[in-house]
């Protein structure tokens, strides 16, 4: 069953519980909070969760973050299989939600969140031999080159892959060159979402895939894909069944409330207005009260 019904969120978000005077900042008072909440998150948030929101989520309010990063479509099918408990996650595509919506798929996720987004872009190593020609011939061009590495994630477990084979596809119709999809897709390499900047950085691949926050935060050089539109959109959702539903709402309060978001544009995704999906009634009160409701769709 997908998860249905888009509801338009207010952008300014405010925390129930702050207790400093009317600064939003989205989470309990410092020391409120008990227990251990369990983060499973896109692995391309991993320096904004480990090294900024997941430690100031904690001293804000007084809940221990654990965090665990990797591809969204395989962390989604990891809580399905029940070989990961998570209280909270954060996916970059709303579509894996809907992978773990309905009774069929354990009843997981009944609602997210999308709150910010990231494009695709071609990040590549400076020292590459194809260096020079990224910053000045066409993209679409450069990757077909005799010898020319370029790494992508596994669309089967990570979204950022299937969005770079979209992309080829995209640029295939966009730039009338029919076989550019098959031809770079073949001859791509594949691997794990952690692995891909280490390898970039190390010069086994000439460019890879990374969203637009992800070649800010590794510092490597990037081009755009021009015409060629596709992006990272990211949710956040408490888990069903979720071992500590009290702070993992507190998490999503944090996220969404204004230090949260400061965090966010810090690491360079770019915020929508909070918008539901799913679910409404099954939004923790608490959660309900600070979302708009300006009406229903789908």
């Amino acid at each position: 069953m997908r998860v249905a019904g888009v509801l338009a969120a207010a952008v300014a978000l405010v925390a129930g519980c702050s207790g400093d005077g009317g600064d939003r900042t989205g989470g309990q008072a410092a020391g409120g909070g008990h227990g251990t909440v369990q983060v499973l998150y896109c692995g391309s948030l991993q320096n904004l969760m480990e090294h900024d929101l997941g430690p100031k989520f904690s001293a804000t309010t007084g809940y221990r973050y654990q965090g665990v990063g990797g591809g969204s479509t395989e962390l989604a099918n990891q809580i399905k299989g029940k070989v990961r408990q998570a209280d909270v996650f954060v996916s970059a595509s709303p579509k894996v939600n809907d992978s773990l919506a309905g009774a069929a798929n354990g009843d997981w996720v009944s609602w997210y969140v999308t709150f910010g987004s990231a494009p695709v872009m071609i990040a590549y190593n400076p020292h590459s031999p194809f260096a020079a020609e990224l910053k000045t011939k066409p993209w679409y061009q450069v990757i077909t080159e005799p010898g020319f590495r370029l790494g992508r994630t596994d669309p089967k477990l990570d979204p950022k892959g299937e969005l770079a084979v979209q992309a080829l596809q995209q640029a295939s119709e966009i730039y009338r060159d029919p076989g550019l999809a098959s031809s770079v897709e073949k001859s791509s390499q594949v691997f794990p979402e952690q692995e891909l900047d280490g390898r970039l950085e190390a010069g086994q691949l000439d460019a890879a895939f990374f969203y637009s926050n992800e070649a800010v935060e590794q510092h490597v050089p990037a081009v755009d894909l021009g015409e060629v539109k596709v992006a990272a959109h990211f949710t956040v959702t408490v888990v069903g069944r979720a071992p500590d539903p009290a702070g993992a709402t507190a998490f999503v309060q944090y996220l969404l409330g204004d230090r949260g978001r400061a965090s966010l544009a810090a690491h360079n995704v770019t915020l929508s207005p909070p918008t539901v999906s799913g679910d409404r009634a099954a939004v923790p009160a608490s959660l309900r009260s600070e979302l708009a409701q300006p009406g229903t769709t789908g």
